[in-house]
């Protein structure tokens, strides 16, 4: 009998691939995955047989004893998995062009996971991703679900609700980099460093921050007022904030609090780019062909340094520490999106938030974190609020509740601009949209 692990990845075919290669052959030791597939849709085809090339040039480099395989039937791939992470991005990076395009035409936040943006990108994800959850029910039941693909809390919380599988766990690399962020501050080890995190995805902040299991988190707050903390994220820009605002924040940010706190220095920022061609998605897809060339090479078998000009650098840390905590059932804490369970007051019990749990054979923990303070509360509840409502639309294809769903978000929180951007919208990726069938018909 064969021993180690089968793990699929659906999005196989991304620019991220590698880094999680890396990461598993780094923990072989702890983590055996025995089979590792990697899976895409028709259109990624050509990507996913380069990717995969790459992975087998770094497998035989390391020698570790495991196998990469690339199909385009998912069954195959999810049939027998003891984990499965999903990292796609439905409608590839043209669709991202026009989530961040369209808004920005009419002078508003264009951005991959907040806004109308956002909300469009979780309009087309979530009713694959029910697909892929309802594939798993019947080909690997006792799997566990790694969800990276953004907006990675709504649509972790959509399968939670209204998928077959419970076992469902979202992850960001943003708290990871909040981390190291305060490790390079003070000049120690990542690993000294913890932080409560408490909030939702892309809305997370550091609450209490602890190096060696010391209170240090007036010193970071001081060292963020001051300006020292340099984002290590590539696709948020680094405005400097206001000293006295973090310290009456008295919590640590995340990046992207940003296009809330700071919406006119990024949005004025984003227009200018807009104007010149070069919004965040023109810039990735033009990193993702540069990387391609890379790895086409057959003398490439490492990561390439350049991948972590990619916003979502950290990954292989995030999934595969993940991934190895609820194998060894190592009750370590790591932050990751998963049901509140009363972790955050005020939220409710079957949300998703993203906080800080003891990771074990059965799951995450979240750890008790009370009330938030009263200066990000109101935020918090209201990008929850949005988030339910997009859900529900995802699910539904209802337009009215698109529409509300679009008009609550507060980087749009207009209904006559909400309709004009959800009219554009949905026309723009109509072919992503089947549940709205309805509406289209309609017309």
């Amino acid at each position: 009998m064969m021993t180690g692990l089968k793990i699929a990845t659906i999005g196989g075919g991304s620019s991220y691939t590698p880094e999680l290669v890396e990461g598993f052959i780094k923990r072989h030791a702890e983590l055996p995955v025995r089979e590792l597939w990697l899976v895409d849709i028709e259109e990624g085809r050509e990507k996913l047989e380069i990717v995969g090339a790459l992975a087998r040039r770094m497998v035989k480099k390391a020698g570790v004893p495991m196998e990469i395989h690339t199909t385009l039937d998912r069954k195959v791939a999810l049939t027998g998995a003891d984990f499965v992470t999903t990292q796609i991005r439905v409608g590839l990076l043209n669709a991202r062009i026009k989530d961040e395009r369209i808004p920005l035409s009419h002078g508003y936040m264009g951005q991959e996971t907040n806004g109308a943006g956002g909300m469009f990108k979780a309009l087309r994800t979530i009713p694959v991703l029910l697909d892929i959850d309802k594939d798993m029910g019947d080909l690997c039941p006792n799997a566990w679900l790694i969800n990276f693909a953004n907006p990675s809390g709504i649509v972790t919380e959509a399968i939670a609700k209204y998928g077959r599988n419970k076992k469902v766990i979202g992850l960001c690399n943003v708290p990871i980099g909040m981390e190291r962020g305060a490790a390079r501050l003070l000049d120690v080890d990542p690993s000294r460093i913890r932080i409560d995190f408490a909030g939702l995805n892309h809305m997370v902040f550091g609450l209490t921050i602890y190096l060696d299991g010391n209170d240090i988190t007036q010193t970071i707050v001081d060292k963020v007022a001051a300006g020292e903390l340099k984002s290590l994220m590539k696709n948020a820009k680094n405005f400097p904030w206001e000293p006295q605002f973090i310290k009456g924040l008295t919590v640590m940010p995340c990046p992207y609090h940003r296009y809330y706190f700071k919406s006119d220095e990024m949005l004025k920022d984003e227009l200018e780019n807009f104007a010149l061609g070069k919004t965040r998605a023109e810039v990735v897809k033009r990193l993702e062909d540069e990387l391609f060339k890379l790895y086409r090479d057959p003398n490439l078998d490492i990561k390439p340094p350049q991948l972590e000009e990619r916003g979502g650098t950290f990954y292989s840390d995030a999934a595969c520490r993940l991934i190895s905590s609820i194998y060894n059932d190592t009750r370590d804490i790591q932050p990751v999106d998963t049901l509140n369970r009363g972790a955050i007051a005020g939220i409710p019990d079957n949300s998703v938030v993203e906080v800080s749990c003891m990771i074990t054979k059965d799951g995450p923990n979240p750890l008790a974190m009370g009330k938030l303070p009263v200066a990000v509360n109101g935020l918090v509840q209201q990008i929850k609020s949005f988030e339910q409502m997009v859900i529900e639309a995802a699910v539904t294809g209802d337009y009215n509740t698109a529409l509300v769903a679009m008009t609550i978000n507060p980087l749009v929180a207009s209904d006559k601009m909400a309709k004009v951007l959800l009219d554009e919208m949905l026309e723009a990726h109509k072919e992503y949209l089947p549940q709205f069938k309805a509406y289209f018909d309609a017309k």
